[in-house]
């Protein structure tokens, strides 16, 4: 019968020499002890190291997680989290082309979107160009969402594109969960929605609901006098007394498939 002998560490062993002898120089590692099953020693580099100055100088261009709907006045990513653990209502006055980027950038980072509408015909563009609603975007009629089921890992937004009096929706914001409320023009509404949303964004209106969203909204008088002469495409999103103006600039698959951006519908 044949045995095998097991070495220690002053004699054979698994990492001996071919011949049976000692372990060679090359597997020990500094204060002679053995390496066993780690592989071959690695190079020895100088460790990297700061200054604090040098800490100080680092930046990363990097924001909170959402969707980014544009670039502020210096240039800067404008990112909404629209994905919450905890219910999120937006406003925005505003076209139809600003929503519907914002639902397929929403989209893009792999929140569902349900859009509820009056007009299906000016979504359907994107339901096909979006696998036909098999990927992330779905529509329905006024009144007719159903439960969306959302989750951590499964975040929703909702669009509401219903005009200028959206009836009570059957499926409202909730823990991951965003409601979208999309008004063309400021309505009767608009102020009992305004005072619930978290989030509101406004685009070019006229002088005189500029003047209604400032008393509403506390809005100062230079951007009260700003509305009026928004570009197409820009947006001041409002939210917790902040104040941002946001330009809206399409990828060249947004402008394929959604044109320039636009104010008017």
């Amino acid at each position: 019968m044949t045995t095998s002998t097991t070495g220690t560490a002053d004699g054979p062993s698994a990492y001996g020499s071919a011949d049976g002898g000692t372990p060679s120089a090359d597997r020990r590692v500094p204060g002679s002890r053995l390496l066993s099953g780690f592989g071959l020693i690695g190079p020895r580099h100088g460790r990297h190291l700061l200054t604090s100055d040098q800490v100080d100088a680092l930046a990363l261009p990097i924001g909170d997680d959402g969707v980014i709907a544009g670039v502020d006045a210096e240039g800067r990513p404008a990112v909404l989290g629209l994905s919450r653990p905890t219910p999120y209502d937006i406003v925005l006055i505003g076209g139809l082309w600003t929503a519907q980027v914002l639902a397929l950038r929403a989209a893009a980072t792999g929140a569902r979107v349900a859009v509820e509408t009056g007009r299906p015909q000016a979504w359907l563009q994107m339901v096909h160009a979006m696998g036909g609603g098999q990927n992330g975007l779905a529509v329905y009629d006024v009144g007719r969402v159903p439960p969306q089921g959302a989750s951590a890992g499964t975040p929703v937004l909702v669009v509401r594109d219903c005009g200028m009096r959206p009836p009570r929706g059957r499926v409202v914001s909730g823990p991951w969960q965003s409601v979208l409320t999309l008004l063309p023009y400021l309505s009767p509404v608009a102020p009992g929605l305004l005072r619930r949303a978290r989030l509101a964004g406004i685009q070019r209106v006229s002088p005189d609901e500029a003047t209604e969203l400032g008393r509403a909204m506390g809005l100062s008088r230079a951007e009260v006098e700003s509305l009026p002469t928004l570009s197409d495409g820009v947006t001041l999103w409002c939210a917790d007394g902040d104040r941002q103006y946001v330009t809206t600039v399409p990828t060249d698959a947004e402008t394929g498939l959604l044109g320039t951006p636009r104010r008017m519908d």
